[in-house]
């Protein structure tokens, strides 16, 4: 590979850790994690100013530019699917289930999903409605036994930002945790 082909790979990958980095310090500040978000952005802006000064110096090539460019897009997909793998903090799921019977409250409670029912008025009849609150990265084994044990379901997920008392209580030690008393 020539110097130049060499340069513009150099420009990308530094955008590239660049921007990840920065996608995933904001997630941990909106996730307050402030101590976490504080220590990565050393290594962003070091990053950042390391990457800077090596295209300004080279602004002469419409190829570096291209490469900043094409290196940003690239981190902001990188640092979300890395975001995505943390999976940090806490969901709400409502569940709701044709059926009043559905055995679906005590499958979740005996693998450890905290789980509040009540029936719910549906268009054509009683539908149970279940609220869920769940580690963000137990959402697809939450969905993979809904799925496995009921034939007809729906399933509202939400970020749960704050909570305090009941079922999860004593997870409070997690750095992702945050409880309002």
């Amino acid at each position: 590979m020539n110097q130049a082909v060499l340069f513009i790979l150099l420009i990308m990958t530094i955008n590239i850790i660049y921007v990840s980095l920065t996608t995933v310090r904001f997630i941990l500040m909106i996730k307050g994690l402030k101590e976490w978000a504080s220590l990565l952005s050393i290594i962003e802006v070091f990053v950042y100013l390391s990457g800077l000064t090596i295209i300004l110096n080279n602004l002469n090539s419409y190829w570096n530019i291209a490469a900043y460019c094409i290196g940003y897009g690239i981190g902001v997909y990188l640092g979300s699917r890395i975001e995505e793998r943390l999976a940090l903090g806490y969901i709400t799921a409502q569940v709701i289930v044709d059926s009043l019977d559905d055995p679906l409250p005590l499958i979740l409670r005996e693998r450890g999903f905290g789980v509040t029912t009540w029936v719910g008025d549906g268009r054509d009849e009683k539908r149970l409605v279940m609220l869920v609150l769940t580690k963000r990265n137990r959402q697809k084994e939450l969905m993979d036994i809904v799925d496995q044990s009921t034939l007809n379901s729906f399933i509202l997920f939400q970020e749960a930002k704050s909570f305090r008392g009941g079922f999860a209580r004593g997870e409070g030690t997690l750095p992702a945790f945050r409880v309002f008393r």
